[in-house]
């Protein structure tokens, strides 16, 4: 404690001088460490799980937490059991001094030292009380602190863990729901635990002392406190229900939202922003409702609590007045000061205690069934009779990703790959290709076979995956840096152009999703990643799709085939032209193997290869300049090219220091100083009109006029005669039924206003995100947008309208137990006036820190979900360079920070709340010792009114002030939340300018002189463009990777505001509003997009188009077998992201939704990078057939896609170098796409230059005969 003390009144000193920022933190404490306390648990969790097997039932986390935390857990019930002691003697010693007041003789010295004694008894109770609360307080919330943290980390290690299986049966948004509110009822629950047992036995030890004040007549009023507990039982049993079904929703909130910020991109080109609208609101009215409910339960229970103290005093001395008995002052304010005390643990500690109980184990079971979800195998099978050589070798294998289905993923594969050998796996989209390298990786189980893997793996993804950090952090990937081998690595992945192009070079941060990177450029650093790890297993999942045909080329070249030339290599791909220079070819078709041999050997044999192979069947034997021929090439030692050559590992330059794994993105923005009136304002608003908040502000101030009126019925039991009872008794029992009735009737308003407010929040946070320009995303990682739509709009849902009517209620009181002590006792006012001023000054003095800590433990939330989102897109790359640890690390890293910033709020409330009770605690005895100094002026009724209204107003002004406090820290969480209702807005969804319907009939585009940014202070990405695409024209847009190609595209679509002119159709986009134009143009997006939901409605989310349309565009683009195989077909619900289709499968479901918009106007960004060449042969000829009286501007890298275009759009740094057709620039020499041609290969260069030859001959003879026509007729 006095550790504690030290650390927040420093706190308070740093924050009171400056805002408070990461720097100021102290480093958290050894025993809090995520890593001690997750590590800790995560043991008993183990052994819980073994003995659990043993005897064949499911474990129970709840035995693995108690059995960890029990000891400590239970020393702290030391401190209830003081404090609960302590506020059942008080109201004894309260007793002995009233009753000196009621015998007062001011000769009896002997009367008068008693009084003294036990006025000084009761002031040590005070102070004691006011150690031992804070101590308990302190205690308990920290061990709180501790059990979310070491839940949060077996979470994070679980997510590490998964199977592919278990994922299926998870999502994002779920595991980030466990992370944001779930566990959060652990700080809660361990305050109130304890109230589980101390309520009843301090219920007993109270009804003991009442029969020997008041004797039988104190039944009647703890009969209504033992009637509230089975009612509050029932009640919290009910909301237990309701917080499971609404933890369920919240679930599925998240994980939309997660999939919604994730492919916002996607949603905006297609302006599909008003369907996700509809879902997500869809989605929060089921809900808000399950938490309205919920909430009125709470108000009944709050309400309860204040009510309580009423019925029970009522029911107590009406029947003692009943049997006859008169009633003395003390007898009444001792009754009444102890149901005060068991009131507060029997109806407001004691429920809490259940209804926080209930949302623990609810959070306990939903995280023990993540937990218990499969875990991905680790297996190292041996081969018989292997030879050492051997480091990869399949042998009969078969797997299954779902073992229900009746189809294996893989079946009877063989194959053995030896280092310096290099596979290649082709087949079409759906063969297998990546479930093959899945196997090989441990992610896809294996049913039957052999398969023995030896040896460090290195996993290249077909989506590449990058995390927030530098270039730089994201190659190294944890390992040290050399310097000589690192820049080998960049000038063998073709990075150390774009490293000179950024702005800071490899140290440029990239933030979430790899956002200012390229596609290109992305995929070339997650390549680059794995070829810094000098593994000994190389597996490429088409490292070579995502960028054009030079760089390309320079990958296989300089990178696959030299660098890599030791190593064992897999490589998937559909780039076919670099076929014969691989080792081994091997072909899946529907997961099984059709074909393995060389490429000679297949080019002889003249099976199913050959018509894949068409295309290159004139491929010369050594097309690319210093490759050899295949076998001896692999063999070949190139100790001067090899990355990893001997003497350039001796010669490296180490920097000394490792690079961060993750480095920090730019800071979250926080606001500054107190919580503005206007976002008070705003937020009540939000929840109703002005009309109803008066009424509620009425209500309130009723129920207060109310307590206050019961000041003066607490005197009149004094005089209560039963002859006279009759018309007092009915006045009383008015009041108390007034009571019960504002109490009730004001809890479930506010909570209806308050509840209200948070949905209309939530809302607008949604339209305004919605609104947001594309750079917003980019900027933002996804934890840091999830953390407002789970933990800030959780604490407007749950925390804060419970503890703003909490706060209302208790303020309330205490300025009418302040008012009733001032009239009945006007001295009062010479210690109160002071000790108002000191509470004052204290309360900004806390605040002013509190306020800031607060905002900080919020923003240090953020990376937490970050990091969890960002491993998970990443899980399979995590798992094969074996870095879970490293990003284990990584997470108890940024868990650790967050702690250091709640813990230091923890000791700042601490610190506050000793010095708050310090002044009740001296105000109770300026009250004690004043009256006996003025025992002559003060009858036992004024005196037990001061002292019992002083006692109350301990706990009671040390709580409201806390709650005041609360209230103003969860309105950070409001503030936060009003933040993003007013992002930046993109240009209008609509238009005054509505172009007609049937628009844009031609499809001519034209850029007048475009110049365009991401951002204001961005670099410009396209510069002084100026070109004309004719009606119906078909445009190949080619150019180096980040030569601004997609960025054309963004410009078109308005992602960010172009300067210069587009015009389609004569109707200039600027003027349109976004929808009216972003509708009217198809895409065919590089990365494709599907989400949770239906095939149906991901193909047509606004219900457009018939069943029967539906079914023929999914058979034009061949899926409609694949999608007649789901279990409902259409309406079956697709996995998250739509994972259970392969990567060229939601490319065809992407050209569905283009064919079915029939626009005429299409784009293609690099749709065709990763499918198979007989995948893109139906995509280009669905497009040519479908799109030919459109304008199509297609993006690739394949220059066979778009070498039959009418025209070649050349782009280069942002600028267009050339624009004409295919065979013109083909005739000359010098033009960059001629260069571009020549580097595919001879062979391959001169069938695309016979293909444009032919398309120009075609079109000559169109023309001829055309003419030939006209003058015939």
């Amino acid at each position: 404690m006095v550790k504690t003390e030290v650390l927040s009144y420093h706190s308070n000193r740093v924050g009171k001088a400056l805002n408070y920022s990461f720097y100021d933190m102290y480093k958290v404490l050894a025993e809090d460490s995520s890593e001690r306390v997750g590590e800790e648990l995560q043991w008993y969790w183990d052994k819980e799980v073994q003995k659990a097997k043993k005897e064949a039932r499911t474990p129970h986390l709840t035995k693995a937490i108690l059995l960890c935390y029990w000891k400590s857990y239970l020393a702290l019930g030391f401190f209830t059991l003081i404090e609960e002691t302590l506020t059942v003697i008080q109201p004894v010693f309260l007793g002995k001094i009233i009753n000196y007041f009621e015998v007062f003789d001011p000769l009896d010295t002997a009367a008068l030292n008693f009084a003294y004694c036990y006025a000084a008894a009761l002031s040590v109770c005070t102070l004691i009380l006011a150690i031992t609360h804070h101590l308990y307080f302190y205690h308990v919330q920290r061990a709180g602190m501790k059990l979310r943290v070491a839940i949060c980390h077996m979470i994070y290690r679980k997510a590490l863990r998964l199977s592919n299986t278990a994922l299926g049966k998870t999502t994002t948004g779920q595991i980030v729901n466990l992370l944001s509110n779930d566990v959060n009822k652990f700080d809660q629950v361990t305050i109130f635990l304890h109230f589980l047992w101390a309520g009843p036995l301090q219920a007993i030890a109270v009804t003991a002392l009442l029969w020997i004040e008041i004797g039988p007549s104190c039944f009647a009023g703890m009969a209504i406190l033992i009637i509230l507990l089975p009612l509050q039982t029932c009640i919290g049993r009910l909301f237990s229900s309701l917080r499971s079904r609404t933890a369920a929703l919240t679930d599925v909130r998240i994980r939309t939202m997660n999939e919604v910020i994730t492919g916002m991109r996607i949603i905006k080109m297609y302006a599909w922003e008003k369907s996700f609208s509809e879902l997500v609101s869809s989605i929060r009215r089921k809900e808000i409702s399950m938490v309205l409910k919920s909430s009125y339960l709470r108000g009944l229970n709050l309400a309860s609590f204040f009510v309580a103290s009423k019925i029970t005093v009522f029911m107590t001395f009406m029947t003692y007045v009943l049997l006859g008995n008169v009633i003395s002052a003390s007898r009444v304010f001792v009754a009444m000061s102890l149901y005060g005390a068991v009131r507060l643990t029997i109806t407001l500690f004691f429920p809490a205690a259940v209804e926080r109980a209930s949302e623990a184990l609810i959070s306990i079971r939903r995280i023990k069934n993540f937990l218990i979800l499969d875990e991905i195998s680790q297996f190292n099978p041996q081969l018989e009779n292997s030879n050492e050589n051997v480091v990869l070798h399949v042998q009969d294998l078969t797997c299954y990703w779902d073992k229900s289905l009746e189809i294996p993923t893989l079946q009877q594969l063989s194959f053995t790959v030896r280092p310096g050998e290099l596979l290649a796996v082709i087949g079409p989209v759906g063969a297998g290709k990546s479930s093959l390298l899945s196997a090989v990786l441990g992610e896809l189980p294996k049913d039957k076979g052999l398969m023995d893997v030896r040896g460090r793996i290195a996993y290249v993804s077909q989506q590449p995956w990058v995390f927030p950090g530098t270039v730089r952090s994201n190659i190294l990937f944890g390992r040290e840096y050399e310097r000589e081998k690192y820049e080998k690595v960049l000038k063998v992945c073709a990075l150390k152009k774009d490293m000179d192009l950024l702005e800071d070079g490899d140290l440029t941060v990239i933030g979430d999703r790899g956002a200012t990177l390229s596609g290109g450029q992305k995929a070339r650093v997650n390549l680059a990643r794995a070829v810094y790890q000098d593994a000994d297993i190389y597996l490429l999942d088409d490292p070579l799709s995502a960028v054009d045909a030079e760089v390309s080329r320079h990958l296989f070249e300089k990178c696959i085939y030299r660098a890599l030339h030791q190593k064992v290599s897999i490589l998937v791909t559909h780039q076919l032209q670099y076929l014969h220079a691989v080792n081994q070819i091997l072909i899946l078709k529907e997961g099984k193997m059709v074909g393995k041999g060389t490429y000679s050997e297949f080019l002889n044999s003249g099976i199913d290869f050959a018509s894949l192979l068409k295309k290159n069947e004139e491929v010369e034997q050594s097309p690319i300049p210093g490759i050899p021929t295949m076998k001896s090439a692999r063999n070949r030692t190139f100790s001067q090219s090899s990355v990893w050559s001997q003497d350039s590992l001796v010669q490296s330059q180490k920097d000394g220091t490792t690079e961060p794994l993750v480095t920090a993105l730019p800071e979250e923005s926080r606001s500054e100083g107190k919580i503005n009136f206007k976002i008070y304002r705003k937020y009540f608003a939000a929840g109703a009109n002005y009309f109803v908040i008066f009424i509620l502000l009425l209500l309130n101030i009723l129920a207060q006029v109310r307590y206050l009126m019961d000041a003066t019925n607490n005197k009149e039991w004094i005089y209560l005669d039963l002859c006279i009872y009759c018309d007092r008794f009915c006045l009383i029992l008015g009041l108390t039924m007034a009571t019960v009735l504002f109490g009730i009737v004001r809890s479930l308003l506010v909570f209806t206003v308050l509840v209200n407010a948070g949905q209309t929040l939530h809302n607008k946070m949604f339209q305004s995100l919605l609104k947001a320009p594309v750079l917003f995303f980019d900027r933002n990682p996804i934890g840091r947008i999830l953390n407002r739509f789970s933990k800030d709009i959780g604490h407007l849902d749950d925390l804060l309208p419970l503890t703003i009517l909490d706060f209302i209620q208790t303020l309330l009181q205490i300025f009418g137990v302040v008012a009733v002590a001032v009239a009945v006792i006007p001295w009062i006012l010479i210690p109160l006036v002071p000790l108002c001023i000191l509470f004052i000054f204290l309360r900004r003095y806390f605040l002013d820190t509190a306020r800031d800590i607060k905002r900080l433990e919020s923003t240090t939330r953020s990376p937490v979900f970050s990091h969890l989102s960002t491993s998970l897109q990443g899980l399979w790359t995590i798992r094969a360079f074996r870095a879970e640890q490293r990003f284990q690390k990584l997470f108890d890293a940024h868990q650790d920070l967050h702690s250091e910033a709640w813990f230091l709020f923890l000791t700042t409330s601490r610190w506050f709340a000793v010095r708050l009770d310090a002044i009740c605690a001296i105000f109770v005895i300026v009250v004690a010792f004043g009256s006996l100094l003025l025992a002559k002026t003060l009858d036992a009724g004024q005196v037990g009114l001061a002292l019992s209204y002083a006692i109350t107003l301990m706990g009671m002004f040390q709580w409201g002030v806390r709650q005041s406090a609360e209230v103003e820290n969860l309105m950070i969480s409001v503030e936060r939340v009003m933040e993003y209702t007013e992002l930046e807005k993109e240009a209008p969804w609509e238009s005054n300018k509505h172009p007609p319907a049937e628009w844009p009939s031609q499809g001519v585009i034209a850029f007048e002189n475009v110049n365009f940014t991401y951002s204001l202070d961005g670099p410009l990405v396209l510069r002084h463009l100026s070109v004309l695409i004719k009606s119906k024209e078909k445009v190949g847009i080619v150019g180096r990777t980040g030569a601004g190609k997609s960025s054309l595209i963004a410009a078109l679509f308005r992602l960010a505001e172009p300067k210069g002119r587009i015009w389609i159709d004569k109707y200039l986009t600027s003027e349109l509003g976004l929808h009216d134009l972003r509708k009217k143009i198809s895409i065919i997006p590089q990365e494709p997009v599907l989400f949770t939901g239906t095939m149906r409605k991901n193909l047509d989310p606004f219900n457009e188009y018939t069943d029967e349309e539906l079914w023929n565009v999914l058979e034009e683009v061949q899926l409609k077998e694949a999608v007649e195989e789901l279990p409902d077909k259409m309406e079956t619900q697709l996995a998250e992201s739509g994972s259970n289709f392969s990567v060229g499968q939601r490319q065809l479901v992407c050209l569905a939704r283009a064919i079915l918009k029939k626009n005429k106007i299409l784009i293609i960004d690099e749709a065709t990078a990763n499918v198979d060449a007989r995948t893109d042969e139906l995509i280009q000829k669905t497009i040519r057939e479908k799109f030919a009286q459109c304008t199509v501007l297609t993006i690739a890298h394949r220059l066979n896609t778009i070498i039959d275009s009418d025209k070649i759009m050349v782009l280069d740094a942002g600028r267009l170098k050339e624009y004409n057709e295919p065979y013109i620039l083909l005739q000359e020499k010098e033009s960059l796409f001629y260069k571009m041609v020549q580097q595919v290969g001879k062979a391959e260069a001169a069938a695309l230059i016979e293909t444009a030859k032919q398309v120009v001959l075609k079109e000559v003879v169109i023309k001829f005969v055309s003419l030939v026509l006209f003058f015939t007729s």
